[in-house]
């Protein structure tokens, strides 16, 4: 049974990853697979992977471990991947497009079933199967595709209003690649992806010139 206790975000992050060496696995036609086992792949303590689990269950066998293909299907349930879910995107630039043909090797139920722009110039063209579409079409077609998650791949100053259409459209969740943080209502989730801040930040774990190994540590 499903426990109904808020989860934390921290764990449902971790699902995707759990899922990710999963699927490698169940290619490799390994069968089961232990806590200690996933903890060694990804670097994790398998206490934490056994928590994170049973916040939605006992899948697990005592002394046997985890059933891969039995896990794999319970994950997806959990994240919702085992009906069809509709993501819009809205930018159809350079980092739209590469989305865009990522989305097309995707074998998965999570599809970009529209992507729509501003600009003139690129409605109309093609990526790949889907056409894109001018913004003014975007609530129609969110309703119309049931779409249920939007991706913002434009211009910080564009972001806003994009998300505002979004929300107007109801769509549930946000994706937004734009550096800017947006105003949405509680009942839509948003999450960031900024290339630019992760990479800034990985600088600062370069050694730094003229550094030694052994500089105090602070807490």
């Amino acid at each position: 049974m499903t426990k109904t206790f808020k989860i934390s975000e921290a764990v449902v992050r971790r699902l995707p990853v759990y899922l990710q060496v999963l699927g490698d696995l169940h290619k490799r036609d390994i069968q089961t697979v232990s806590s200690q086992e996933l903890g060694n792949k990804l670097d994790l303590n398998p206490a934490q992977i056994r928590k994170d689990l049973a916040y939605f269950g006992e899948f697990g066998r005592k002394g046997i471990g985890y059933d891969v293909s039995y896990l794999i299907e319970k994950i997806r349930q959990i994240l919702k991947l085992d009906q069809p879910l509709s993501v819009g995107l809205v930018g159809a630039g350079n980092l739209g497009r590469a989305l865009c043909n990522y989305n097309t090797y995707l074998k998965d139920n999570m599809k970009i079933t529209a992507v729509f722009d501003a600009h003139a110039p690129i409605v109309g063209t093609k990526i790949n199967s889907l056409t894109v579409l001018p913004m003014d079409s975007l609530i129609e077609k969110v309703k119309e595709l049931n779409i249920r998650i939007g991706i913002i791949t434009v211009p910080a100053f564009e972001a806003q209003n994009v998300a505002d259409r979004f929300v107007a459209a109801g769509v549930e969740g946000i994706l937004n690649f734009a550096p800017v943080i947006l105003r949405v209502p509680e009942h839509v989730r948003i999450h960031y992806a900024d290339f630019t801040r992760d990479l800034l930040s990985l600088a600062y774990y370069l050694e730094k010139e003229g550094e030694t190994e052994n500089e105090p540590v602070v807490d």
